[in-house]
């Protein structure tokens, strides 16, 4: 499908009817990382069930299809971007950008100061792409056997995008 063509996809609360979609869209979005990292990546680990009904999970969402999954969790730290991922064939138009934006307005909307996530250290590009918009390492750490990159974003005006 030509790009240009495509619907804007809707953010909107995912539902338990919506796990098994957020996992294929997840398992997509992460596939190319597991050749770099020797195995599957954290989020592919999930049961999205469990997690649409522990956590604060967003889906962007184009015809009816599943294309971006934003998890949120509110942990002692503040509110922790858990995982944003953006089904393959839709990476490159702003989807994964809107549900960041998504999670920093809901950071704003509980009181937050700052927001934070993590990435696997080997996922540079990624954590280039958090410092591009942002985000400061602050930490990395050892956690269910994943080196891990922690990042924080301040929500004061000035990084408002």
């Amino acid at each position: 499908m030509n790009p240009s063509a495509r619907p804007t996809p809707q953010l909107r609360r995912a539902t338990a009817e919506d796990a098994s979609s957020i996992a294929a869209c997840v398992n997509e979005a992460y596939a190319p990382w597991v050749a770099r990292i020797g195995r599957r990546p954290w989020p592919m680990l999930q049961d999205y069930a469990a997690v649409v009904q522990q956590e604060q999970v967003t889906v962007a969402e184009a015809d009816g299809q599943i294309v971006g999954v934003l998890v949120l969790s509110s942990t002692s730290s503040g509110l922790l971007i858990e995982n944003v991922a953006v089904a393959r064939a839709w990476q490159g138009q702003g989807i994964g950008h809107t549900l960041l934006l998504h999670a920093e307005h809901e950071a704003r909307r509980l009181g937050q100061e700052t927001i934070y996530l993590y990435t696997n250290e080997l996922m540079m590009e990624n954590i280039a792409l958090y410092a591009r918009i942002g985000y400061v390492e602050y930490e990395r750490r050892q956690e269910q056997d994943f080196r891990r990159v922690f990042m924080r974003k301040s929500l004061s005006k000035e990084h408002d995008a």
